[in-house]
């Protein structure tokens, strides 16, 4: 086993084991796939690489892919969002791991290289720099993958541009945009799980203080939402007029960057573009303003251009780094500018991961059937699928719904039905 992982400390196993168990717990929708497919086993012969955040609930869906007949090489898709108790919990289970938490930018190419020394027939992405290295740096194995999938917002979007211009060389499903994914897992899970990187990191009081959020997206929605509840005055910066205007309506102030640096105590980015939060921005921020960002990529705070406006710079708490501006002013940025949702805390609940990995597992098992008849795009898993997630973690809850009668559903395709 020792050529086939690196991790941070293979003695950190049994720790990182309790706490998969502990997911697996509270994962009803994943577990119940496990147990149907593991008879079955429609990944056998499938080989997955897989580069996406290693955390307790990434685990349950290594092992249930497992269980269902794949071999799987897996990399941590951030730096900073690596678990290393689970990260050594799956490679003593025999996974080809290569993750640890903390990695430099060569280290992090380093490990998606090492795992498409398994010459994958699918590939699992966050972020798609997996996708990318393969296009970039390994084309030779492009032709042996089925196809891929992939978990983010900003993913789909680069990996449509890709395909847009004929460069994409094999079918990607975009489980982000099931319905399963983005409308829970996007506003539920990031809006919960960024406040508890927020308040791991600094134990602020978010109640009273003015909250701006960048981006009204499913992820700025959920953050502005939670944010809400814990009593903070929300603000959100938009670019798109849609968005500005449903965050107006449902409650919160609307307003540019520049006004809101002015005035903000807490700043959370969640936009996939770069230089949401630069120079000006920070030039104009009040003394002991903390900023963060919960996009995928770390260019939306320019912390460059922040350096240099800095006299100095010390880490005052675990993820929490403050800057002292020329003036004297502190401005406090979190997890380095990562995922502070992450890099700061464990990542989403598993509750609602549980669907999202649903669908990644369902989207490999789609692929290893289907994908050779597919064209070299980007495709949307069928909206059947979400209603057979939904259904079956509804049932795991107890909760019952109404069907409709077959005169109804009769009804609901009868044109010539008037007043």
């Amino acid at each position: 086993m020792a050529d086939n992982y690196k991790v941070a400390d293979l003695s950190l196993a049994d720790k990182g084991k309790l706490r998969i168990e502990w997911a697996e717990s509270r994962m009803p929708v994943l577990m119940s796939l496990r147990e149907k497919f593991a008879k079955t086993k429609p990944l056998a012969g499938q080989r997955i690489a897989g580069c996406l955040h290693v955390t307790k609930e990434t685990a349950v869906l290594i092992r249930t892919l497992r269980a269902a007949g794949a071999e799987i090489s897996w990399s941590g898709c951030n730096p900073l969002s690596t678990q290393d108790d689970v990260a050594a919990a799956l490679a003593a289970e025999g996974v080809s791991m290569y993750a640890w938490h903390g990695m430099n930018n060569e280290e992090f190419y380093w490990c998606i290289d090492k795992t498409l020394e398994l010459e994958p027939t699918l590939t699992l992405d966050d972020g798609a720099d997996l996708i990318f290295t393969v296009h970039n740096k390994h084309k030779q194995l492009a032709s042996k993958v089925i196809g891929g999938t992939e978990e983010t917002t900003t993913g789909v979007h680069r990996l449509r541009a890709m395909a847009d211009d004929g460069k994409l060389m094999y079918p990607v499903y975009a489980v982000n945009d099931s319905e399963t994914k983005w409308d829970f897992d996007n506003v539920y899970g990031t809006g919960q799980s960024s406040i508890d990187g927020i308040l791991r990191a600094t134990s602020v009081l978010v109640a009273g203080k003015t909250f701006v959020v960048a981006g009204y997206g499913h992820c700025g929605r959920g953050c502005a939402m939670r944010a809400k509840g814990l009593g903070a005055n929300v603000v959100v910066t938009e670019v798109k007029p849609t968005a500005a205007l449903k965050a107006t309506l449902e409650g919160f102030r609307v307003m540019t960057m520049d006004e809101a640096a002015k005035i903000g105590d807490i700043f959370i980015t969640a936009t996939g573009m770069k230089d949401i939060v630069v120079k000006r921005h920070f030039e104009s921020m009040k003394d002991g303003a903390v900023v963060c960002n919960t996009g995928h990529y770390d260019c939306e705070l320019n912390l460059e251009q922040l350096g240099a406006l800095s006299k100095g710079k010390r880490e005052v708490r675990a993820n929490n780094v403050e800057y002292t501006l020329s003036d004297g002013r502190r401005v406090y940025v979190l997890a380095q500018g990562r995922l502070v949702n992450l890099a700061a805390a464990e990542g989403h609940p598993s509750e609602v991961m549980d669907m999202s990995f649903a669908n990644q597992f369902l989207a490999m098992k789609e692929l290893a059937e289907n994908g050779r008849t597919l064209d070299k795009k980007v495709y949307v898993l069928p909206p059947e699928l979400d209603q057979e997630v939904a259904s079956i973690k509804l049932a795991a809850q107890g909760l019952s719904i109404d069907k409709l009668t077959d005169e109804q559903i009769a009804y609901a395709t009868d044109y010539s039905a008037g007043t």
